[in-house]
């Protein structure tokens, strides 16, 4: 109306702190839904060495809680999986992929210009939202294949109604990393075909004996 102030512009309110997660948490939520991504009917026989090889290394690595060796495992799994010489895995477990993007300059990215926090915000839930879709495709895989799954349907239900919410709030993930550290012991070991993969570097030869 005329003569009225002019009416500030409402602020934008902050997105929510993201929280930290612990290298352990980070290597079991890529863990465990790897490990049934090379159960998956897909495979349709015993696997290559060089898949279940970087699963096993990651595995060990985990249990003695050696992150960072189990984090390398896990990336070359990745990287495996992405291999066109293997079956295309079916979603969500493709999702587990090493993602290649194409080239593009930063200031083509619709995110270039957010601030640091609500890149990060950005992220954290997009990540969130990736966890919740491999949980429901290993619930519903353990659901048809004979493994224990009473208790993960529940955790995942939980998760589902905490993600509703703005931003990742903390049932979500207590959820999400009870369900996976229920899930992981319960998981047969893939099978693995007898050919064993080639060694990265070969090994040098012994001198000869005089």
């Amino acid at each position: 109306m005329p003569g009225a102030p002019n009416r500030p512009p409402e602020a934008t309110p902050p997105p929510p702190p993201v929280v930290a997660t612990s290298p352990e948490r980070k290597v079991l939520r890529r863990l465990v839904p790897s490990h049934v991504a090379l159960l998956l009917d897909t495979w349709k026989g015993p696997l290559s060495p060089d898949l279940v090889l970087p699963l096993e290394k990651a595995e060990a690595a985990y249990a003695a809680s050696d992150f960072p060796t189990a984090t390398t495992a896990l990336d070359v799994l990745s990287v495996r999986l992405a291999e066109p010489r293997w079956p295309t895995i079916p979603e969500p477990f493709r999702l587990l992929r090493v993602p290649i993007p194409a080239p593009m300059p930063p200031s083509w990215d619709p995110e270039h210009a957010l601030p640091a926090p609500e890149k990060e915000a950005r992220r954290a839930r997009k990540e969130a939202e990736t966890q919740l879709a491999l949980a429901a495709g290993c619930v519903a895989w353990a659901t048809g294949h004979g493994v224990a799954a009473e208790d993960l349907a529940p955790r995942l239900d939980i998760a589902r109604t905490a993600l509703d919410a703005d931003g990742v709030p903390p049932p979500f993930h207590e959820a999400i990393d009870a369900l996976w550290t229920a899930l992981r012991p319960r998981l047969p070991r893939p099978k693995v075909s007898g050919t064993r993969a080639a060694p990265a570097v070969a090994p040098e030869s012994e001198p000869e004996e005089a």
